[in-house]
């Protein structure tokens, strides 16, 4: 080998290991072992456990839902695991132009009601799997529908030949039966701890025949679903479940939920493997769990606390839960002021932040912060260059703020009291910059800098009717916003929702953002799953798409003209006229121009009952392969011409 290539391959080993240690910021030393291999090892923290089912017990006994002291000084032990190999997901299938879900960050999937690999489309009918051979539009049919026994399905990722699901189920743990026969309950009565028993249903099938999946694995978790990601061959999970106080009898360790894993009943965890992270507030046993869905292996943490909302990034996963934390002061005692005394002022509402690393599978606690105020949802919330950005609200139309977290989970920026009076209705980090839209009477949209994470800076804002629920971006330039408009209140200090409004925002200029395009759809009353749900939002800019489910609510022509006044305190609600999707070509120069509507409803008049929004004909969801538009509700999946929106196919599921 000449020196030149040496050279070269001294090179490219640099620029892995530095990859490596840019997109993973927690590294410990280099495993020289296992045939030395060079991988860079994540360092984890070890999560203090408890030390006895009685230490546990009292810790939910005295957490009163809220806040508890710490029991023990937090440990840390480091332990390393290997990093995984990132899998490319490339289909070779039919066609490569296809939709994906819209996701938060790339590389890292978010399980969906629908999903296609640009051959076949996966959805959900009730209790049915369904699979349906959808492309080439030619010959196109429905090739299978798998009966899920006992699983409400409610979210989905497709992997190769695997299908993993997540749902809802009502299993009844056998080892819930044995009570004394001196408790007086009823056998049927004691199955389900107090919150209703629901439990987290989780199957793996092999679908590499799609006419005939067949089960590969099934998990069961007393407990409710949160939510979920997939990084390469892995998919993580989060459960929320709660002691199981209902069934507890003397001499029995039964608070910790119970599991099930392809049928053998156990707890999720002993008590003396169960962690705590302080000040993480014990509400909840909380599992985040891992399955590779190639091989079907499975990890699991279990903590005591509570977690509301999630972010995830390709290497780390973080719980955000809202808690009432006492207020500290120190007071001086006497005239040394070097001897003080720690005073307790109050409570504060704080969101507790815990953060844990994902490799391979593998979930190791990283470090916890906590900051002022509540999130409202995962957009909140981001990671960039290894810090965490979280935007929140304190109280109910309070204050807003801005925090920037190191590694360690440290606060090392932060901007409070942005738009008091008001709450944050949405936010976007994008790179260095951060969007954030509050509301009460008008709409401020804010561009924030955060670039410097020490030093969060206001760059510039924009006020106009009306708010954004969810941004999204088209470039780092513009971003459209699909909100509500509102009209100010007459006799309060407040305003009315209207109709559906969307708008294109230019912010090249950062102290002085434009609204560019703007469009109302509808009147009082009309939604949009894609308000409540960002997967319901199916955009791509290079084809200038945008398609949004609405159910379209109008005010009749007779009393739309008359004087708009406010009728029993609101104004005027429109009457259901449509409910489908919404086609809209979408570019900087025109904005949003509608090309056309397509409905699953065959029966006009069932729009006129006033429930029709979430029926099993309302289209949640639309995707395209190649030239075709697919547009999914419970029932029946549609097919539409992309260009024209000429109907093609109808596949009704059940039929």
């Amino acid at each position: 080998m000449d020196l030149d290539t040496n050279f070269l391959l001294g090179f490219a080993v640099l620029v892995v290991v530095g990859a490596a240690l840019m997109a993973y910021p927690y590294m410990g030393p280099i495993d020289t072992n296992n045939g030395g291999n060079g991988i860079i090892l994540p360092q984890f923290k070890e999560v203090p456990r408890f030390q006895s089912y009685e230490e546990l017990k009292a810790a939910f006994d005295e957490s009163d839902w809220g806040y508890r002291g710490g029991i023990m000084d937090n440990m840390v032990l480091e332990t390393a695991v290997p990093m995984a190999a990132e899998k490319s997901g490339d289909f070779d299938g039919t066609s490569s132009d296809f939709s994906t879900t819209n996701i938060q960050v790339e590389g890292v999937d978010e399980a969906d009601i629908v999903k296609t690999d640009g051959k076949y489309i996966y959805s959900f009918s009730g209790e049915t799997l369904v699979i349906t051979d959808a492309y080439p539009i030619e010959g196109s049919k429905i090739v299978s529908e798998t009966n899920l026994p006992g699983v409400n399905p409610l979210e989905m990722f497709v992997l190769d030949d695997k299908l993993l699901v997540f749902g809802n189920s009502q299993l009844q743990y056998a080892a819930r039966e044995q009570v004394p026969a001196e408790s007086g309950i009823a056998a049927d009565e004691m199955y389900y701890p107090y919150y209703g028993g629901t439990s987290v249903a989780v199957r793996l099938y092999d679908i590499s025949d799609r006419e005939n999946p067949k089960l590969e694995k099934e998990l069961d978790f007393e407990g409710n679903y949160l939510t979920s990601r997939m990084i390469g061959d892995y998919a993580y999970f989060v459960v929320n479940s709660w002691p199981n106080y209902r069934d507890c009898f003397e001499g029995k360790e039964c608070i910790i939920p119970m599991m099930a894993e392809d049928g053998t009943e156990k707890r999720v965890a002993e008590a003396t493997e169960i962690g705590y992270i302080d000040p993480m507030p014990i509400r909840s046993f909380v599992t985040l769990a891992s399955i590779n869905l190639d091989s079907g292996e499975t990890e699991q943490e279990t903590i005591a606390g509570d977690a509301q909302s999630v972010f995830a990034s390709k290497n780390n996963i973080y719980l955000a839960a809202t808690a009432w934390l006492p207020r500290e002061t120190f007071i001086p005692e006497g005239t040394a002021v070097k001897e003080i005394e720690r005073v307790i002022i109050g409570d504060s509402e704080e969101t507790v932040v815990t953060k844990f690393g994902l490799v391979a599978g593998e979930i190791g606690y990283l470090g916890q912060g906590n900051v002022s105020g509540h999130v409202l949802n995962q957009f909140s919330m981001d990671e960039f260059e290894g810090n965490f950005r979280i935007a929140t609200t304190i109280g109910w139309n309070g204050s807003n703020s801005l925090y920037v977290l190191d590694e360690a989970m440290e606060t090392i920026g932060e901007l409070e009291d942005l738009a008091p009076g008001e709450s944050i209705y949405s936010a976007r980090f994008m790179g260095p910059k951060a969007y954030m839209v509050t509301f009460k009477k008008v709409d401020p949209l804010f561009v924030i800098d955060v670039s410097d994470p020490t030093n969060p800076t206001v760059l510039g804002k924009l006020k106009i009717p009306g708010y954004s629920d969810y941004l999204h971006p088209i470039d780092k330039d513009h971003l459209i916003g699909i909100g509500k408009d509102s009209i100010e209140s007459t006799y309060g200090d407040f305003a009315w929702y209207q109709g559906l409004k969307m708008a294109i925002f230019d912010v090249s200029d950062v102290e002085n953002p434009v609204e560019m395009h703007k469009i109302i759809i509808g009147d009082r009353g009309t939604e949009s799953y894609a308000l409540h749900d960002h997967k319901a939002f199916l955009y791509n800019k290079e084809k200038e798409l945008l398609v949004l489910p609405i159910l379209l609510a109008e005010i009749p022509e007779d009393i739309k003209n008359s004087p708009n006044i406010e009728r029993k305190g609101s104004p005027e609600r429109g009457e259901y006229t449509f409910q489908g999707v919404f086609v809209f070509n979408v570019s900087l120069e025109d904005g949003f121009v509608e090309r056309g509507r397509i409905t699953h409803v065959t029966e006009e008049d069932e729009l006129k009952r006033g429930y029709y929004f979430d029926d099993v004909y309302s289209v949640k969801r639309s995707l395209y392969i190649g030239d075709v538009l697919y547009t999914l509700s419970e029932r029946m999946l549609k097919a539409n011409n992309l260009g024209s929106l000429k109907e093609l196919k109808e596949f009704v599921f059940g039929a």
